[in-house]
């Protein structure tokens, strides 16, 4: 029955593909940013990951597991031009229906403007937000799977400009604890625009996206590698701007290769002692999206993390590099 239920699913999130598209031309794309600085850490996306951590569930709901009973997690992000972004998530063991349910919200505030007509007079300031509110549920399956379900409401707000939208996550673990092996397998944003920015418009398509991940932690040695794809439902992922290119004199095309290694986040955690955790990661389509034809790219796509590790409390704290600046995200998990 269960077997039959994920192939039904799988099923009519897959035939969905045609309509799908990727990049800037779907809403709500500040759905896919991490909601803590773990996952920042790791590139942004990870669905494998081992580590008894309650904010990675936010993004694979089969990642949550009775061990983060009663866990909470808060997280907080500056990014550039003064945006901010606030996460919380929190779980419970339900042991009656034996699942684990959680309930998380991360929110991004870009602060005010100030609302003028054409002539330009000033109406006052208009405040600008978009948050992701979403409950959760994961439940293991025989000895090594488990299998997770995400509902999440997103919503969208611009002054006059309101919209919202309703989602579904679909994750699939499975974990080896002898061998110290993860896979994870994520189908994401399944679901439609409900109220459009400007009433009787087409609906625009959600950032639907299916990924996976594996993750190997070595038994004599303290690392912990994970390869993550992302966009498996398409080949082509690079953005190609015909026109900047050619302004820009940059006339070569996307071999196999590049389209390839687009998918591709790399990750390794280093564990110094039992309570230092480091994290190098390199996201190739961030990598690739930031490249400017002639002229210094610096590290973009590379990300840095460092965690602390003590009883009760998780510190842990994500930079990477957009170029000539560096975000900074910092979270606290109890």
């Amino acid at each position: 029955m269960h077997k039959t239920c994920f192939y039904i699913l799988f099923f009519l999130a897959t035939n969905k593909l045609v309509a799908q598209t990727i990049g800037g031309t779907t809403v709500f794309n500040f759905a896919n940013q991490p909601n803590n600085a773990s996952l920042a850490a790791l590139g942004g996306i990870n669905i494998s990951s081992i580590k008894n951590s309650v904010g990675l569930g936010f993004q694979n709901p089969a990642l949550l597991r009775p061990n983060t009973e009663k866990k909470y997690e808060a997280s907080f992000s500056n990014f550039f031009a003064g945006i901010k972004n606030y996460s919380f998530m929190a779980a419970q063991y339900l042991e009656k229906p034996s699942i684990t349910a959680a309930f998380g919200i991360n929110y991004f505030n870009y602060g005010s403007i100030t609302e003028t007509d054409a002539a330009g007079n000033v109406y006052g300031n208009i405040n600008l937000n978009d948050f992701v509110l979403q409950v959760q549920a994961s439940k293991q399956y025989k000895e090594n799977w488990f299998i997770g379900g995400t509902v999440k409401f997103i919503s969208s707000n611009y002054g006059m400009y309101k919209s919202n939208g309703i989602a579904v996550d679909i994750g699939v673990c499975y974990y080896d604890s002898v061998k110290r092996f993860q896979a994870g397998f994520l189908v994401k944003n399944i679901g439609s625009q409900l109220k459009t920015y400007i009433p009787n418009t087409s609906k625009t398509e959600l950032p639907f996206d299916i990924q996976l991940g594996i993750t190997k932690r070595l038994e004599k040695a303290p690392f912990q590698f994970s390869l993550t794809a992302q966009h498996l439902q398409a080949f082509n992922i690079l953005y190609n701007d015909t026109l900047f290119n050619t302004t820009e004199g940059n006339v070569q095309q996307a071999v196999f290769i590049n389209k390839l290694f687009s998918h591709l986040i790399m990750a390794s955690e280093i564990f110094i002692g039992d309570k230092v955790k480091a994290t190098v990661s390199y996201n190739f389509l961030r990598g690739n999206d930031l490249y400017l034809y002639q002229t210094a790219n610096g590290m973009s796509g590379f990300n840095l993390g460092l965690s602390l590790l003590l009883k009760k409390l998780h510190f842990h704290y994500a930079t990477g590099f957009y170029r000539q600046n560096m975000y900074h995200q910092a979270s606290i998990c109890f």
